[in-house]
C-alpha cells in the first residue's frame, strides 16, 4: 500500500518538474512546481461538453483509461515495499492492462467521427505497437537474469553484481526512460505543445475531451510517468537498504527522471513524423542487447 501512496505522491510532482526545468533553460519565469495541480483541480470543477456524434464509448474511456493505469500501478513494488497485486507472469497482466486503456482512447477518438483524431488513434496505435517488443524482451531478459517471473520477485532478487549485470541496468533503464517517453506522447516523438492538427499524436486524439474528463486523462498521463520512474527506480535502490533510504531515493529518481526529460525536451528537436518508427524499433535491438547480455551472464550461451 505505502508503493502507491508513493507512486501517486510523485505524479502529481512530475509534471511541475518537467515545466520549470523547460521554463528556466528557456529563460522563462518558472511556474510553480504545483501549477499542474491547479489547472488539474479547475478542470476537475468543470463539466464535460459531448458531441452528438458521439456515443457512450467516448463517455466512459476517460474513466477506464485512468482505472486501467490505476490498477496497473498496484503491481508495482518499490524496493523491498511490497506491491498490493502480485503473482506469475504478472508483468504480462500490466502491460495488457495499459494496453486497455490506450485502446480506450483510440477507439474514443475515432468515435467522435473527426478525422484528425482518427490520425492521432492510427498513430498512437502504431506507435504503442512498436514499442511494445521492446519492454516485454527488457522485461523477460531480466526475469532470465534474476529467475523470476514476477515484478516483486524480480526486483527483490535483482542485483548488479558484475560488470555484465550493470551494462544491463543501464540499458534497461535508457529503455525504459524512452518507453515513458513514447508511451505519454513526448519529445521527441510528439510535442505536448503544438498547436498544428497535422503533426499531432497524442494532443490530437484529445481534442473533443474537456473538463472532468480532459482531467482523467492528465491525470492517467502523470500516473504512468511515475509508474516507469518507479521501475526505474527499483533497478538503483538496494533493498537491503533502511526503508527511508530507499523512499528517500525513490523519490530523488523521480525527480531526476523529470529533470531528465525536461532536459531532452529542451535541447532535442521532434523527430520527422517518418523517422518515428525506426527510432522506436531501435528500443527493441537495444532490448536485444540486453537479452543476449542475460543469456550470457547465465549461461545460456558460452563464450569460447
Amino acid at each position: 500500500m505505502i508503493s502507491i501512496l508513493l507512486i501517486a505522491i510523485a505524479a502529481l510532482f512530475f509534471t511541475g518538474i518537467i515545466n520549470k526545468v523547460k521554463a528556466k533553460i528557456g529563460g522563462r519565469k518558472m511556474p510553480s512546481v504545483f501549477q499542474p495541480v491547479y489547472d488539474l483541480i479547475r478542470l476537475f470543477k468543470k463539466g464535460a461538453v459531448y458531441s452528438n456524434t458521439t456515443s457512450i464509448i467516448f463517455k466512459i474511456a476517460p474513466s477506464v483509461y485512468l482505472a486501467s493505469v490505476f490498477t496497473a500501478m498496484l503491481f508495482i513494488p518499490i524496493g523491498n515495499l511490497h506491491s498490493l497485486l502480485s503473482f506469475h507472469g504478472d508483468f504480462v497482466f500490466f502491460t495488457y492492462l495499459l494496453g486497455i486503456g490506450k485502446f480506450m482512447m483510440i477507439i474514443a477518438a475515432m468515435d467522435t467521427g473527426s478525422g484528425f483524431e482518427g490520425m492521432g488513434a492510427n498513430r498512437e496505435a502504431l506507435y504503442s505497437l512498436l514499442v511494445e517488443p521492446a519492454f516485454f524482451i527488457l522485461a523477460g531478459s531480466v526475469a532470465l537474469f534474476t529467475n523470476n517471473i514476477s515484478f516483486q520477485e524480480l526486483f527483490l532478487h535483482l542485483h548488479m553484481s558484475s560488470n555484465l549485470s550493470i551494462i544491463i541496468g543501464i540499458a534497461a533503464i535508457y529503455v525504459l526512460m524512452y518507453i515513458a517517453i513514447v508511451e505519454n506522447s513526448r519529445l521527441p516523438v510528439d510535442d505536448p505543445k503544438t498547436h498544428l492538427e497535422l503533426t499531432m499524436v497524442h494532443e490530437v486524439m484529445v481534442l473533443d475531451n474537456s473538463g472532468f474528463d480532459l482531467a482523467l486523462i492528465h491525470l492517467a498521463s502523470w500516473f504512468k510517468f511515475s509508474i516507469y520512474g518507479a521501475i526505474i527506480s527499483n533497478f538503483l535502490i538496494q533493498v537491503q537498504w533502511p526503508v527511508y533510504v530507499q523512499i528517500l531515493s525513490f523519490f530523488f529518481i523521480q525527480a531526476v527522471f523529470a529533470f531528465t526529460i525536461g532536459i531532452l525536451e529542451s535541447f532535442r528537436a521532434r523527430n520527422k513524423m517518418e523517422k518515428n518508427p525506426q527510432w522506436i524499433i531501435m528500443l527493441s535491438a537495444i532490448a536485444i542487447v540486453v537479452f543476449l547480455t542475460a543469456l550470457i551472464i547465465t549461461n545460456k550461451i558460452i563464450l569460447h
